[in-house]
């Protein structure tokens, strides 16, 4: 009778682990900042129909890099579980620390209990609104194939090189920057992930969460309005 083969509990979450890392290094990274009127959400993608980065809710938006159809999903999930909240409570009870939770108990079971870990590292950020109590500081979450959670201030990054790219920002990040600041200072991020090699702004997908807008407070930058604040 021959044994059954064995690998330690240790060994097999090195494994998931070292699996998930490669699989998420494959893809772009995403930076997120905040500026003077709210938060960026900014990353390289070649591909003008597949989004990285979308709208959960009134303030809240996500980000993911990784394999796309994994963390898509995810963040149709949050859209659903947003709009739920919303429903029976108000829409102000939608915060963006609840569904990070949320995603990081989904996240960390697949980890522990599946063979196969989600290859995927996300980021869900809400922008302050000073109209209503507790919502006065805007709050990034970083959410990892884990199901780790952790909160950041002033900027993040996910995906590939994110030693290298916060080191930049530590270096470059201004507090109350105007969103072409930003926006120049996230491209110049990105573009040390790729060698320092220009990149154009049709290959960029960029979105802020404007807290000047009314109700919903998510835009999408197009590639004309990021040509002109570039100047190219």
């Amino acid at each position: 009778m021959s044994m059954p083969f064995y690998v330690s509990p240790e060994q097999l979450m090195q494994d998931k682990a070292e699996y998930a890392r490669k699989g998420i290094a494959r893809g772009r990274s995403i930076v997120t900042l905040e500026y003077a009127d709210g938060m960026l959400l900014m990353g390289e993608n070649p591909s003008a129909s597949l989004s990285k980065i979308g709208e959960i809710y009134d303030r809240i938006g996500f980000a993911g890099v990784g394999r796309f159809s994994e963390f898509d999903q995810l963040r149709k999930i949050g859209v659903r579980y947003a709009d739920v909240k919303g429903y029976a409570y108000s829409r102000e009870d939608v915060r963006a620390k609840a569904l990070a939770n949320s995603y990081s108990q989904a996240i960390g079971d697949v980890f522990t209990r599946e063979m196969k870990p989600l290859e995927v590292e996300i980021v869900v950020v809400e922008v302050s609104d000073p109209r209503f109590e507790g919502h006065e500081k805007n709050s990034i979450y970083r959410v990892q194939f884990d199901g780790s959670i952790s909160d950041h201030a002033g900027y993040c990054v996910i995906g590939g090189s994110v030693e290298n790219l916060e080191s930049h920002l530590r270096a470059s990040y201004q507090k109350d920057q105007p969103l072409g600041e930003a926006l120049q200072l996230g491209r110049s991020t990105l573009e040390r992930a790729n060698g320092d090699g220009r990149i154009p702004a049709e290959k960029l997908e960029a979105a802020i969460l404007d807290r000047n807008r009314a109700e919903r407070k998510f835009r999408r930058l197009p590639a004309d309005e990021l040509r002109g604040i570039f100047g190219a």
